[in-house]
């Protein structure tokens, strides 16, 4: 999911961002669209007005007005209540909140060079607006003396859960630490801000200076016209007529690694993909993620922990550092085994050609697919006139929420928008209600942060009355104008992926904002995005969607049996480089203070040697320096997550499987116990009253083609 950094400070302000009586003397323009909420439907940003000039002042006066509003909290003349306590600061911040949703968004989406330098000096202030709430003594008494009297107070079980989490929050923010410790505690959370933030800016501007640069087609061979003639426009931008750019995107693989038959091209994209961050110069993160690993270290001691991982975990699922490790562990042996046994199948391919060299990482993608078409005849290009991207949204994304919970979509064109390239639908639930509004923005750009994710714009909770407005960001290729938007398969997954994400915030029907939506454990985020990639190939919803893009023939049931046939190919590449960099991760974030080391890649390389990952023909899914899932996102010692889900998801599968599999039963039981609640129970909790039990991993491991033996 990796949601924008700002979205993460903003919804730790308060844990909430939505209203409370404001001051009565306001220091912004009323003609500044945050002032007021907007009056477009459920709250949908007013893009068209917003300028840069407007997100300063609207951020300096949110937290002006939420300081006031916490200040008043915390000096209340009467004693505590969870009303005027607890419910008062889930009321607080409206005005931060709108402006931090939009900003955040934006600054991965749509950013520019204003924005970056206001990212750049709004970290370390909503850093120390944060500190203020969470570090104020006679604020966290109150709570205290709630959550003490607690089994006294009468509260619903939901009510009752967010004084827990609010207690839980504000102890490990530090509340309970000297005053000494809070003064180190706030200059670490100031640094971290502005280093993340750089981290962040680094990333996509290496990205960018990255790219490769080639000369002639002839060194692109294997790429469609078109590509090449966009990789010809793209170097005419750059005012380098006569060139053939190629960007680079978030992943260490890049997708024309598997079509570009010039290998020293190969070579030279990949090389220029994993040098990023690390090949000195003005965008070289060596320095920021050893700053960045030593602070998190440090703030860990402070809080009483003995590395930054066992603090982030101890408020997940996975609780301890050591199952984490244990999961990740009993993983890597088998998955590095099938990894090399699919590297001999390539090896025997690039003999049979005659090309005298030994596989290496560049050559993975290209002869793997070559393998493939051996052995179940057919490549991976094949699939793509069926991958229609508007059909596929239609016909399928949309096609199967309506078969599985009732919902209808509807485009909107009269709703201001941030890029023309993004769409907007109205989307109504079964019994004819309008339950969201859903933001689709497909295209890659240039200003525009690498992966896919899902964000909310507004959010859902009936404290306040307000309805969801959530985002899907996807990276595909932007082609020639007039010509189709074809999907590779994994572009397909992702579709389907990150509107799970989108359905998680819909679908959310919660009490209070600190609940809304995603809002759960980071271990658990990735647990319902997971679960609705099963209707991509669910027969159904395939046979709606999968068709020609010129001559709306169906797929052939041949070419369908041999893409299911094939699911569990190349298991041990994905699962391999997944591990690498999860045990990256937690490698970096379960050291203390002193054994930060001096050299990042030296670390990395040791890392993966350790581990029993260290097979150069396939790297790590990230390398630590463009790692921003972990170095500015928020999934710093969580990136084992999408593992950790994917048991769930994967026994939830066999669960739909067992109950009759695609059907409205089925969709509003999984919709009403679990994507609907949020983070208002324990996360854990929630599944075994969902599934009857705990998960189990044997789904896992016979999907990924994988034995612990």
């Amino acid at each position: 999911m990796h949601p924008p950094r700002m979205m993460i400070i903003a919804a730790s302000l308060a844990a909430a961002t939505f209203g409370f009586a404001a001051p009565a003397v306001a220091a912004i323009d009323a003609g500044n669209p945050f002032a007021k909420a907007s009056t477009l439907n459920f709250n949908y940003p007013q893009f068209d007005k917003i300028k840069n000039e407007h997100f300063g002042p609207a951020f300096d006066e949110g937290m002006r007005q939420q300081a006031a509003e916490i200040n008043a909290i915390a000096n209340h003349r009467k004693p505590a209540t969870f009303d005027n306590t607890i419910v008062a600061m889930e009321r607080s911040g409206q005005l931060l909140g709108r402006v931090s949703s939009v900003f955040g968004n934006l600054s991965g989406a749509n950013t520019n060079d204003a924005m970056q330098k206001l990212d750049r000096e709004l970290a370390p202030k909503l850093s120390a607006h944060s500190d203020a709430i969470r570090l104020n003594e006679k604020l966290y008494a109150r709570i205290k003396g709630l959550y003490d009297k607690r089994a006294t107070l009468k509260l619903d079980t939901e009510s009752a859960f967010l004084l827990e989490r609010y207690h839980t929050d504000f102890v490990r923010a530090g509340a309970k630490l000297s005053a000494a410790d809070k003064d180190k505690l706030k200059v670490h959370n100031g640094e971290l801000a502005s280093l993340q933030t750089t981290f962040s800016q680094n990333v996509l501007k290496e990205a960018n200076a990255a790219a490769l640069v080639v000369g002639s087609r002839a060194e692109l061979a294997g790429m469609s016209e078109a590509a090449i003639n966009a990789a010809a426009a793209a170097g005419k931008a750059r005012g380098m007529e006569g060139k053939f750019v190629i960007p680079v995107t978030n992943t260490t693989g890049q997708a024309p690694l598997s079509v570009l038959t010039n290998r020293a091209t190969r070579q030279k994209l990949l090389e220029a993909s994993m040098g990023r961050g690390s090949r000195g110069g003005e965008f070289d993160n060596s320095a920021n993620v050893l700053k960045i690993a030593k602070l998190r270290a440090e703030r860990a001691a402070l809080l009483g922990y003995p590395n930054h991982a066992a603090y982030i975990l101890e408020d997940q699922t996975a609780k301890q550092t050591t199952a984490v490790n244990q999961l990740l562990g009993e993983f890597a042996r088998p998955a590095v085994a099938n990894a090399r046994r699919e590297a001999a199948d390539i090896q025997t391919v690039i003999d049979a050609e005659k090309g005298g060299f030994q596989l290496a990482a560049h050559d993975w993608a290209f002869y793997s697919d070559k393998v493939r078409a051996q052995r179940f005849n057919f490549d991976q290009s094949q699939l793509r006139p069926y991958f229609e991207l508007d059909n596929v949204l239609t016909n399928g994304v949309f096609f199967a929420a309506n078969k599985v919970y009732g919902l209808s979509f509807k485009e909107r064109r009269d709703l201001p928008v941030y890029d023309p390239d993004v769409r907007v639908f109205d989307v109504t639930d079964a019994n004819g209600k309008p339950l969201a509004i859903f933001v689709a923005d497909f295209y890659a750009r240039a200003n525009k942060r690498g992966g896919a994710w899902a964000n909310a714009y507004v959010s859902q909770n009936k404290l306040m009355g307000t309805n969801p407005v959530i985002g899907n960001h996807l990276n595909i290729p932007k082609p020639p104008a007039g010509e189709a938007t074809l999907l590779t398969y994994d572009e397909l997954r992702t579709l389907f992926h990150e509107f799970g994400h989108a359905l998680h915030g819909m679908f959310s029907d919660v009490k209070y904002p600190r609940f809304a939506g995603t809002r759960v454990p980071r271990d658990f985020v990735e647990f319902p995005s997971q679960v609705n990639e099963m209707w991509m190939v669910d027969p159904l919803v395939l046979s709606n969607y999968a068709k020609h893009y010129k001559t709306g023939a169906p797929m052939p049931q041949v070419l369908l049996d041999k893409v299911i046939a094939s699911k569990k190919f190349n298991e041990g590449f994905r699962t391999s480089e997944y591990l690498a960099a999860s045990i990256l991760d937690q490698r970096w974030h379960q050291l203390g203070a002193s054994q930060i080391p001096t050299d990042v890649l030296a670390f990395e390389a040791g890392v993966m040697k350790d581990a029993g990952l260290d097979f150069a023909p396939v790297p790590t899914r990230y390398r630590t320096t463009y790692f921003s899932h972990v170095f500015s996102g928020g999934y710093s010692s969580g990136y084992y997550g999408y593992l950790w889900s994917e048991k769930l998801d994967a026994d939830t599968v066999d669960w739909f499987k067992e109950n009759g599999g695609l059907s409205r039963k089925n969709g509003d039981y999984f919709r009403k116990m679990l994507l609907s609640r949020g983070g208002s129970m324990d996360a854990m909790d929630m599944y075994r009253k969902f599934r009857g039990r705990d998960a189990k991993v044997e789904p896992l491991l016979e999907r990924r083609g994988l034995t612990t033996n």
